[in-house]
């Protein structure tokens, strides 16, 4: 979709980049297994990884993500993070997220409070300044403590 002259090889080496191979080679028929309506359905990360795919195969100079590692599930998201490594390289690109982890490793963060610019800078600078992203990021990274007791 993301490139309608690509070629079978083509479209192969995009969904490697985007961590796709693995759940197609189990698929009925591979490559050429219907997806939706009337065919396979995909979970949630697994679609996700597709739009990586069709993207990448696009190769438009500007991209914009818009919580692409939301529906996700660990296993996925870090795929997800993968592929979204190797569609990004040479690209300007918009990433909107909830997910802190997403975003760490962006060139520049900008942290909207109530539609107004609150902070910005990279994860380094943000995580260690007292202020929304801080606050956000130590939520985040504390909820890894976390532990069920009876």
């Amino acid at each position: 979709m993301g490139h309608p002259e690509a070629t079978r090889e083509e479209v192969i080496a995009a969904a490697r980049a985007a961590q796709c191979d693995d759940f197609i080679g189990r698929l009925p028929d591979g490559y050429n297994t219907l997806i939706g309506e009337g065919g396979v359905y995909l979970s949630g990360g697994e679609e996700q990884r597709v739009s990586v795919a069709r993207a990448i195969l696009k190769n438009a100079p500007v991209l914009v993500l818009d919580e692409a590692t939301a529906f996700a599930d660990p296993e996925n998201e870090y795929k997800m993070q993968q592929a979204i490594r190797e569609l990004i390289k040479g690209k300007t690109v918009i990433i909107i997220a909830h997910r802190l982890s997403s975003i760490a490793s962006a060139d520049k963060i900008i942290v909207l409070k109530e539609g107004q610019v609150a902070q910005e800078g990279t994860h380094a600078v943000l995580s260690r300044t007292e202020g929304v992203y801080k606050n956000m990021w130590d939520a985040y990274t504390d909820a890894f403590q976390w532990t069920l007791t009876r």
